[in-house]
């Protein structure tokens, strides 16, 4: 775990609010000179805390209005399974986050796609040549909350 003090948490929290913010906007933010602010950008970006910066883009606007989430219970779980199972998911552009999860289930994917057909599509690539026991899916019909910001206590 990164030691994090109140200047680096007021930095991250700007940051989480709008990425797209000039250095000169997140230093007077936090109350800062622009290269103190940049050098403790660019120590949580060395750090691995700040992962990148990335434009969000609006699915529904890009016709992309059908979210998918994919429960999978597998027979495999050995090490050169999983490797092999991460590439095949990798392949496949409609999915953008997997969890390995406990509980009832193995695996938890999201799916974001145009339409029924394009899940059907997804859905045919993700089982094809994979040994899966069961493969289930939850359309999401509404987002209440997304890409909330990390809390930082």
């Amino acid at each position: 775990m990164i030691e994090l003090d109140a200047i680096d948490r007021k930095i991250l929290a700007v940051l989480q609010k709008n990425g797209a913010l000039s250095q000169r906007d997140v230093a007077e933010a936090v109350g800062l000179s622009q290269n103190a602010c940049w050098r403790r950008t660019r120590r949580l970006t060395d750090l691995g805390v700040i992962e990148g910066f990335h434009a969000r883009l609006n699915a529904d606007l890009l016709g992309l209005d059908l979210t998918v989430f994919v429960m999978i219970r597998t027979r495999q779980h050995s090490e050169s399974w999983m490797r092999e199972f991460r590439k095949h998911l990798a392949a496949i552009p409609e999915i953008v986050d997997v969890h390995r999860i406990g509980g009832d289930w193995d695996y938890m994917i999201k799916v974001v796609t145009t339409s029924m057909s394009g899940y059907d599509r997804v859905y045919k690539k993700l089982i094809a040549n994979v040994d899966l026991e069961t493969v289930t899916g939850l359309f999401s019909m509404e987002t209440i909350l997304k890409d909330q910001p990390l809390h930082l206590p």
